[in-house]
């Protein structure tokens, strides 16, 4: 994870400088919030009501400021507002992108690719803002309540894409540029999401007050699925397509066989096909083989269901690594998925790089709604980069070595094997680094009903190379293993820093429920922000239910799942 040469040693680690960047920067030029106390105070009833609730408030006035005179504004209007000032703000960094790197000439191979990346991510980020001020747009504030989760995710990514961005730079002098470029988009969007968290309250302000007309919210449309029925919003050829997909009798659209008995070879000749303006699912299946490419689904090829023979005959692999290939993390994932909505099964990724690659990931996901399941996803360190939005892993096995299932998204891992695998020597093993950068992100990593075990070789050496559930990459990173079963190969600690004392006050790591020889928590590790859940309705939160809002959207993957907790 990340771009430089990160490895836990024996006493030395090479840790990125992210974090230390935009310290410096935010006591420079970031505004501090306990002097904005009085900010509010100064502006209109409708303004202070709209920006109570966020953090960089001097950000969020100014940003609203042409709607202090409208009297007739309403909060919709305010929450546009506020997205379109982010929108801005990141347009500008990415218009100064190529200032930053002002010399292409003098730039090697590996600052070119951070530049191409910065631009690709900040266009991304751009493009999710519009989106979200569409969806603000088109929906009423009854609507709005309802899909409060879903903005906040896809306000979230926009975070992550930032820092993707910022974690593919190695020069410090450009990476301050880009921190200081960055500093206010990262304050509005953090601003927007406290917005969109805060309906309720906001609305209160303004006297709207929601009802509970079943008619005016289409209950029918976020109901959960009942014995076996799908929902009412669900269109007839989706149910009948995933309902034909558990027998096996699904029709494809397209046929990938290495043998030529199909209508193309390569996965990628498969995409490439794919029809624009496609409505409803686009259905590729990928025939027993190994496919040795490097496979992108884009973001306008969405609602595509991917399935294989098996996780064991349908391979997908790749060997790209940041130290051999001298590339960003961000451009070794053998398979990478952009498209919304994609569904992926009974299929292998891998990444062979070893863990003398360090850096090499076999699957990166940044596609909302997307869902895996009885699939393998294998590598060493970074093997999974669940990088944005939400995702939902059912049945899988994963396996890796250091921090190898790693990113900022909202995804859930449920029922499946979790491997851990031995490293090179001298190193140690973390199981998840999950990248929060800010606190309003609704961004975690949970883990639930699943199992983790260390693969066969590294069990007799488990002291040797000592296994942790995870460490800290970014300030707020949040983790909650639940209702799981863990082996013995991660230690009584549970938990490892990831420099220092960085972020243990205000990371968020979770356990709730476990079982096995490596769950008993009397010596796990003293951080603030570390707890043990023994609350049930807060393990609820963490659900995917609640934390994915996964009955809006779960039912339309075909895959198996628990919404709430397994007990």
């Amino acid at each position: 994870m990340g771009a430089g040469g990160r490895v836990i040693g024996a006493g030395v680690s090479v840790i990125l400088v992210i974090g230390v960047c935009i310290a410096v920067i935010g006591g420079l030029k970031g505004r501090n919030m306990a002097d904005e106390g009085d900010v509010l105070s100064t502006t209109s009833k409708s303004v202070a009501a709209i920006c109570n609730p966020t953090d960089y408030k001097q950000a969020c006035v100014e940003s609203l400021d042409t709607l202090v005179s409208n009297h007739t504004a309403t909060p919709t209007d305010f929450i546009q507002a506020a997205i379109n000032a982010t929108i801005k703000a990141v347009q500008q960094t990415l218009d100064h992108v190529g200032i930053i790197f002002d010399k292409p000439e003098e730039m090697n191979p590996y600052q070119k690719m951070a530049k191409e990346d910065c631009e690709d991510l900040l266009n991304f980020a751009v493009q999710e803002l519009q989106a979200t001020f569409s969806m603000v747009g088109d929906n009423d504030m009854h609507s709005l309540k309802d899909r409060e989760g879903e903005i906040s995710s896809w306000l979230s990514s926009v975070i992550s894409y930032q820092e993707t961005c910022l974690d593919g730079v190695e020069e410090s002098d450009m990476k301050i540029q880009l921190s200081n470029g960055l500093l206010n988009a990262t304050q509005l969007t953090s601003n927007a999401i406290a917005i969109v968290s805060a309906i309720s309250g906001i609305l209160s302000n303004f006297n709207i007050t929601l009802t509970t007309n079943p008619e005016s919210r289409r209950l029918a449309e976020r109901e959960d699925v009942k014995g076996g029925e799908y929902p009412g919003w669900m269109r007839a050829q989706d149910r009948k397509l995933l309902g034909s997909n558990h027998k096996g009798r699904v029709t494809p659209n397209a046929v990938v066989a290495k043998d030529g008995s199909g209508n193309f070879k390569t996965i990628g000749e498969a995409l490439a096909a794919y029809p624009k303006n496609h409505v409803g699912r686009y259905v590729i299946y990928v025939k027993a083989g190994i496919y040795n490419e490097y496979v992108t689904v884009e973001r306008t090829q969405t609602n595509i269901f991917m399935y294989g023979d098996g996780p064991r005959q349908t391979i997908i692999t790749g060997k790209k690594s940041f130290h051999f290939d001298k590339i960003t993390t961000f451009r070794t994932a053998t398979f990478s998925v952009m498209g919304n909505g994609f569904v992926g099964k009974s299929m292998g990724f891998q990444n062979t790089a070893g863990p003398e690659g360090h850096q090499a990931v076999a699957l990166r996901v940044q596609a909302d709604a997307s869902a895996f399941y009885n699939c393998r996803i294998d590598g060493y360190q970074d093997s999974l980069y669940v990088q944005a939005h939400r995702q939902f892993y059912r049945n899988c096995v994963i396996s890796g070595t250091i921090d190898f299932i790693f990113g900022d998204s909202s995804t859930l891992i449920q029922n499946s094997l979790i491997i851990v695998r031995m490293p090179m020597k001298g190193q140690k093993n973390s199981v998840t680094a999950h990248g929060r950068k800010d606190r309003r992100q609704t961004t975690g990593l949970v883990i639930q009903n699943c199992r983790i075990v260390p693969e066969q070789k590294l069990a007799p050496m488990k002291n040797v190379y000592p296994s942790y559930l995870g460490r800290p990459w970014k300030e707020y990173s949040r983790t909650v293993i639940m209702e799981s079963i863990i082996g013995d190969v991660i230690q009584p600690a549970g938990w490892m820093e990831w420099q220092g004392n960085f972020a243990l006050d205000t990371l968020d790591y979770a356990e709730y429920g476990n079982q096995g020889p490596g769950s008993a928590t009397n010596q796990r590790v003293r951080w603030r922000g570390f707890h043990v859940i023994t609350n049930r309705n807060e393990a609820l939160q963490y659900t995917a239910g609640q934390f994915l809002q996964g009955n809006t959207w779960l039912p339309l993957t075909g895959a198996p799942h628990i919404l709430g907790l397994k007990n």
